[in-house]
């Protein structure tokens, strides 16, 4: 079912840059500084808890640079030791191609959160030994593996997250769109499956082409009759982890305190990283912006070539999506102030989808934030208006897509 537009918001932005790769403590997963804080964007793994333990996703620069950068008045300190409040709420993620370069270790990454319960790995061949293999791993997640279309429904049924990053990757001289053909009619019935088995789930789409993939999700859901535009997240977090970091390389910055927003789509000259709006501000030459928002769309490249062949971008993808995966999860467990940038339908241009940052809430996307869209300089303001014909193409085709195989089916 259709719902309406969403809201769109004017914030700051919102910068927590995740590390990952902190050793936990029995269970213990909590911050390095006494001070509680209530903004999240990435990974994080309590929110609005004081611990006396330094084994933070984020550390001491992260949570001290947070505190200080976006909570004005920070609550009463709390102090647990060695110790979290029980959660109520574990949940359940289903990644489908699972056994592929990204699927893998986006599977040991979402088997370290402590809000997982139940992981489900599922893909058309060679996921049961990645399954076996995760299962050693002493984090309290369950993992369960499913092959081929027979096990796709088992493996959907109750799940609270779907991440999508099946299908064929990137080779040299290979742009998104020559994936198209094959992708598309993958995420067509992937997502047909999660229509049919858990239809109120969080939908994340990493198959390539996003601008595309993202539409094709939603014409499907939408002849299933249980499309929800706040559920469905394509994701573009790379392009975000990307731009924090060759910002902060660039300008020999501190990277957990650099937070660029990043819209439009995630192709090409779709990839607009929004400089101007640099947390903290920064100072850019016009050779810096060009020279930096050039690298930012073709990094996927950048990979692809330095590969040679050998793959595309696996281990960065799996890593912004683990990132993107969490947020989801602490909005679903309550968390007020998640956000994220995320390629979804939207309100803020004429454009049905569009990448910006959002709101997550319990009951997904609460609103698009409008805030990173005013004020932009001259080359920005030109980028955005050169992006958009480009991204209508897009989406436009895997509108497309969807309603060809429909008519064909029924002329079948």
């Amino acid at each position: 079912m259709a719902l309406t537009a969403l809201p769109t918001v004017s914030i700051g932005s919102v910068c927590a840059q995740p590390r990952l790769g902190a050793r936990p403590k029995a269970s213990v997963f909590g911050f390095s500084c006494s001070k509680s804080f209530n903004v999240f964007s990435g990974l994080k793994a309590a929110s609005s808890v004081g611990i006396e333990e330094d084994t933070s996703f984020l550390g001491k620069e992260g949570n001290a640079s947070v505190q200080a950068s976006f909570v004005p008045k920070t609550k009463p300190k709390q102090v647990f030791l060695n110790q979290l409040h029980p959660r109520a709420s574990l949940f359940k993620v289903a990644v489908l191609g699972a056994a592929g370069g990204i699927g893998q270790p986006l599977g040991l990454l979402i088997k370290m959160s402590p809000l997982v319960s139940a992981l489900h790995l599922y893909d058309i061949a060679n996921v049961k030994g990645v399954a076996a293999d995760l299962s050693h791993c002493n984090s309290p997640a369950q993992v369960l593996d499913f092959t081929g279309q027979s096990e796709l429904a088992k493996c959907l049924k109750g799940v609270d997250v779907v991440v999508i990053p099946a299908g064929v990757p990137r080779k040299p001289g290979m742009a998104r769109d020559d994936l198209f053909n094959i992708n598309a009619g993958i995420v067509k019935t992937l997502i047909e499956a999660v229509a049919d088995n858990c239809p109120d789930a969080f939908i994340h789409i990493i198959s390539n082409p996003v601008n595309s993939t993202v539409p094709i999700a939603a014409e499907v859901l939408k002849q299933k009759g249980v499309y929800d535009p706040k559920k469905l997240f394509g994701v573009t977090t790379l392009d975000v982890v990307r731009a924090n970091t060759f910002v902060a390389q660039k300008k020999n910055l501190k990277l957990v305190d650099v937070d660029v927003p990043v819209v439009g789509g995630h192709a090409g000259i779709t990839i607009l990283p929004l400089l101007s709006k640099t947390r903290p501000s920064t100072t850019f030459t016009n050779d810096e912006v060009e020279e930096l928002t050039l690298r930012i769309q073709n990094a996927g490249t950048e990979v692809v070539e330095a590969k040679a062949g050998a793959g595309s971008a696996t281990l960065s993808m799996a890593y912004a999506a683990a990132r993107f995966v969490e947020a989801s999860l602490h909005a679903l467990d309550g968390d007020g102030d998640v956000y994220e940038c995320s390629f979804a339908e939207s309100d803020l241009t004429e454009l049905p989808f569009f990448a910006s940052r959002v709101k997550i809430g319990k009951k997904g996307i609460e609103a698009n934030v409008s805030a990173d869209l005013q004020g932009l300089t001259e080359y920005e303001t030109k980028a955005l208006e050169a992006l958009k014909p480009e991204l209508q193409a897009s989406i436009e085709k895997g509108i497309a897509f969807v309603h060809k195989q429909a008519v064909n089916a029924e002329s079948a």
